[in-house]
């Protein structure tokens, strides 16, 4: 599958945190560096087979990132 978005970053299922209608998947990146927390349905994730220890990618797609400090 080819996307448009240029942020995509693999890792592993680490933890999948259920909810009635949405789930958060995290999803450790490959080396280890930080955790990406994703809130999806739990029907996305149930169709999409996640699970621990499962590979996945985590696509990120914005207009506009905004960062601040104190």
């Amino acid at each position: 599958m080819r996307l448009s978005a240029r942020n995509q970053l693999a890792g592993e299922v680490v933890e999948i945190e259920e909810g009635a209608v949405n789930g958060v998947v995290k999803i450790r990146l490959d080396g280890g560096q930080s955790v990406v927390n994703a809130t999806i349905t739990m029907d996305s994730i149930k169709e999409l087979g996640l699970g621990v220890s499962k590979k996945a990618t985590a696509v990120i797609k914005a207009s506009d990132v905004i960062v601040g400090v104190d």
